[in-house]
């Protein structure tokens, strides 16, 4: 199992203080935001009756592995699709981090 953690939370542009506010609330202590632009298409939307606003903000942040389920189900919590957030978020694993000391 990685000892490490990244969580990616994608939200509408505005929500990335939302989701680093509710990430800390958790344990997490920094992240970075990358702007973004979504593909989705019109189908989807009226498929599942939300509007997709095609500017995003993509909030990487490193978390132990410790944390990481707490970090992921706050931010979905205060910034997922049921948010005005719409954000989707997910993790991947990090084997190896250099530079930084998180515990």
């Amino acid at each position: 199992m990685a000892k490490f953690e990244l969580i990616v939370a994608l939200v509408n542009t505005g929500f990335s203080e939302v989701v680093m506010d509710s990430a800390r609330e958790a344990g997490a202590r920094g992240g970075t935001v990358v702007h973004a632009r979504g593909t989705a298409s019109k189908e989807i939307s009226k498929k599942y009756g939300i509007v997709i606003t095609p500017d995003k903000e993509m909030v990487l942040i490193l978390a132990s592995n410790k944390i990481c389920d707490a970090v992921l189900e706050n931010i979905y919590k205060k910034a997922g699709l049921a948010t005005d957030g719409q954000g989707i978020v997910f993790t991947l694993p990090v084997d190896n981090v250099a530079g930084l000391k998180l515990e």
